[in-house]
């Protein structure tokens, strides 16, 4: 009976050990993503999580990506740039079908009379809304070629943007240009007066009066 005791203890001491050992032993995850990069985490891989995740060790995390893999490689390929004005119901159709397709777009507005003459450079005319997919331009509203197009470039029918996208707000066409201040004109000095001219002498000597 003593001799069996101290094996008891010694087999309850090596199963501490070893949970001991299981318990500190952190496990690893590993996910593929989209681009097809392999990523390592302590942590379980989720949905939310997954464009943020971590090396196993020492690593960085890199910045959450904003668009799907396939959506942010399209719209880098064919960037969509949407001009329009204020009181333009086309303009307010345009800008409504490309957000309800969730397409990621630039918005340029035209207001000042150097944005006209920018407008014209571009399109030939001043006529709104316009946009630009990628090399092509089309000027005027029509729902129809602008789906054929954006079909073409590849952009899904349905929108594929996570629910915290929010586009960038719409910039004038031509940047406003803050004046530069002048530098200030060195202040005049007065000239210096003239030297009285030499009066003749009124004698033989020299003698000035």
């Amino acid at each position: 009976m003593s001799g069996a005791a101290p094996a008891g203890k010694h087999a309850v001491a090596t199963a501490l050990l070893l949970a001991a050992g299981l318990c500190s032993a952190q496990a690893v995850y590993r996910s593929v993503g989209p681009d097809g990069r392999v990523t390592f985490s302590d942590r379980p891989i989720t949905s939310d999580t997954q464009a943020a995740t971590t090396a196993s060790r020492g690593g960085i995390a890199p910045a959450p990506t904003t668009l799907p893999y396939e959506l942010r490689q399209t719209a880098g390929r064919f960037p969509v740039t949407l001009y329009t004005g204020s009181d333009c119901a086309p303009c307010d159709s345009a800008r409504q079908l490309l957000a309800a397709r969730g397409v990621p777009f630039s918005e340029r507005t035209v207001q000042s009379n150097e944005d006209i003459e920018a407008l014209r450079r571009l399109s030939g005319d001043n006529s709104l809304p316009v946009v630009t997919i990628g090399g092509q331009r089309l000027k005027g509203f029509a729902p129809g070629e602008w789906t054929q197009y954006l079909d073409s470039a590849g952009y899904p029918r349905s929108s594929q943007l996570p629910l915290s996208y929010r586009a960038p707000p719409a910039q004038p066409l031509v940047a406003v240009r803050t004046a530069e201040p002048t530098e200030a004109a060195p202040p005049r000095t007065a000239a210096a007066p003239a030297p009285a001219p030499a009066r003749a002498p009124s004698n033989p000597a020299g003698i000035v009066f």
